[in-house]
């Protein structure tokens, strides 16, 4: 038995597992499998329309009826800033001339929808369990609509402050996200999102966590094994969060040059970098971060820096390279198994359970 119940309880799931939403990494069949093998499946939406989130669920639900998580983002539209775009732009057009591709052409739109009115309309029509949300919660009068509608809220916290914030605001659990992580950093309190230099790992984070607040946290950030999840316990989460070990699964919409690099990967492979869309997220080292450096005063304001990037993205990537690609993982994606989602979800669980009854962490509560 789990030793504590409250994410299983609170979600109604079978194993207090949050597959990690991961926008532009995976879909609806990468959720509906997490999900029917008893974890809270989760559908990425910042990248998605409000038809395409339509479209996507009516899937899962044609595949489970097991309970499904909605996750936005929550961000401030940037200001626009012509002379920072400027720089962006010359100093990315050196890479523009080597692939042949026109600098003055135009840019196309940086696609990172933030949770509004019509998404709030879709959620409940489309009748998730969970909404969650990475960079705080949405405005107050979508925040009460979702509540109104029996919706749980869930958002990620990066620091102890971010997780009073969130309990003090309407979640009903945190994930505590630790500089481990891949993808996106879910700050929102910070003055300078930029500054990563003070986040806390995982295994300072989550007990700090555990310790603020009362609600059930959920540990993320480098948990890609059995051994991550009895750690997650151990240190007082009520569940953990994976991302980067299901970007391993055949269901993942990664593309080669990503997969490549999980095969390849290395405990010193990642880093944070704003270069891929304007605020810090964790990935696989390639070419930019190494000849820009990771993080770039340069680069816009967070999502407009993808735009100039997806040219460049596009031509590579069609010749077989990641050298201007996004590919998130956390810093544990060595540790990863090319399973089946479902498959390694109900693996991960059992080879937790076991570990956890060897340690003697399989009782309940008191």
């Amino acid at each position: 038995m789990w030793p504590d119940r409250r994410l299983i309880e609170l979600f109604k799931i079978d194993v207090p597992i949050v597959q990690a939403p991961v926008a532009g990494a995976m879909d609806w069949e990468l959720a509906a499998a997490a999900a029917e093998a008893g974890a809270l499946g989760s559908l990425p939406c910042a990248m998605l329309s409000a038809a395409q989130v339509r479209e996507q669920m009516e899937k899962i639900r044609a595949r489970t009826t097991k309970p499904i998580n909605l996750n936005f983002f929550c961000h401030k539209p940037p200001a626009l800033n012509n002379a920072r775009e400027a720089r962006w732009r010359e100093r990315l057009a050196p890479y523009y001339r080597e692939l042949a591709i026109d600098p003055a052409a135009p840019i196309p739109s940086s696609n990172r929808t933030a949770f509004d009115a019509a998404m709030c309309k879709v959620a409940e029509e489309t009748r998730p369990k969970v909404v969650s949300f990475h960079f705080g919660l949405p405005e107050a009068a979508l925040l009460r609509r979702l509540k109104a509608g029996g919706f749980l809220v869930l958002s990620s916290a990066t620091t102890t402050q971010e997780a009073r914030w969130l309990e003090a605001h309407g979640a009903d659990a945190i994930i505590a996200q630790g500089n481990e992580a891949g993808g996106h950093r879910g700050m929102f309190l910070a003055g300078d999102t930029n500054d990563v230099a003070t986040q806390a790992g995982t295994f300072a984070l989550v007990p700090q966590i555990v310790d603020a607040v009362k609600l059930p946290v959920i540990a993320a950030g480098g948990i890609t094994d059995a051994r991550g999840i009895a750690a997650a316990f151990a240190l007082g989460a009520a569940g953990a969060q994976i991302g980067t070990a299901y970007l391993w699964c055949p269901e993942a919409r990664i593309s080669a040059p990503h997969r490549a690099a999980l095969e390849s990967a290395r405990d010193d492979g990642t880093a944070l970098t704003n270069l891929m869309t304007g605020r810090p997220a964790r990935g696989f080292v390639n070419r930019v971060m190494r000849e820009i450096g990771p993080i770039s005063d340069v680069a816009p304001d967070f999502p407009l820096a993808a735009g100039a990037l997806a040219p460049l993205r596009a031509k590579a990537e069609a010749q077989g390279s990641g050298d201007f690609s996004p590919m998130w993982a956390g810093q544990a994606a060595s540790l990863g198994r090319a399973l089946p989602a479902g498959e390694l979800t109900r693996a991960l669980a059992a080879e937790a359970l076991e570990l956890m009854r060897g340690l003697g962490r399989g009782a309940p509560k008191d």
